[in-house]
């Protein structure tokens, strides 16, 4: 319990210094991504890998390993149930303070995705439970609401943007926003690449991340078949 009211009072000192020290003024990365594997009619699993960085390309944040078990209720809706593994270096600073360096984070969570279109404009609603089990700190709990509209410019070029509120189940409440607009490249009907920036904003601190994504779908179901082509 120490450590994490350490880490704590560590992760507010560095918001409330400057700008400089908070890396508020770099421009951070993510890399990501996302794998949907269908296994029947009505299952698939999701995978995804995402290393996120505090400066283009360099100084660590967080690495966020996450997999799930989808259900298909309908074309347009869908729960999932999935655990993810996330490890975290919760400074900008790129070395160690008394010792404190990288914490880990299991986590659980449930979510349910609804989707439809208006017009050319497609719309996804995702609603999403987490339990998060923090090294060293009492089991924390967040709910997220994620809305993403897509406009297609042609059969491959797309636009899409997306806001996600994050709000914590106990004290403080508000947890962060994102904010975040993209360009993407259909290469085939499985594979896609998006370019994009991100706003994420926290109490008293909001940041840039430039975001690269890669999303694929295979078919597990179809045997003798190269399904990503």
């Amino acid at each position: 319990m120490k450590k994490i009211t350490l880490l704590i009072s560590v992760f507010l000192m560095t918001i409330t210094i400057s700008a400089q020290e908070t890396g508020e003024d770099k421009w951070g990365s993510w890399a990501m991504i996302f794998t949907n594997n269908r296994i029947s009619d009505k299952l698939s699993i999701h995978a995804e890998a995402q290393y996120r960085n505090y400066e283009f390309g360099n100084n660590f944040n967080q690495l966020l390993l996450r997999t799930a078990l989808n259900y298909d209720i309908s074309e347009n809706a869908m729960i999932s149930f999935g655990y993810g593994n996330i490890t975290t270096d919760p400074t900008f600073i790129d070395e160690d303070i008394d010792g404190i360096g990288n914490f880990n984070e299991h986590r659980i969570y449930q979510q349910l995705v609804l989707r439809n279109s208006v017009g050319k404009l497609k719309f996804s609603h995702r609603y999403r439970l987490e339990q998060r089990f923090i090294e060293d700190l009492d089991t924390q709990h967040r709910a997220r609401y994620f809305l993403r509209v897509t406009y297609p410019l042609n059969e491959k070029w797309f636009l899409t943007a997306y806001d996600e509120v994050f709000i914590n189940l106990q004290e403080p409440l508000f947890g962060q926003n994102r904010l975040y607009g993209a360009v993407g490249y259909n290469v085939n009907a499985n594979i896609n690449f998006q370019v994009g920036y991100l706003k994420n904003h926290f109490t008293g601190a909001n940041f840039d991340r430039f975001q690269a994504a890669l999303f694929i779908k295979t078919d597990l179901r179809k045997k003798g078949r190269d399904d990503v082509n």
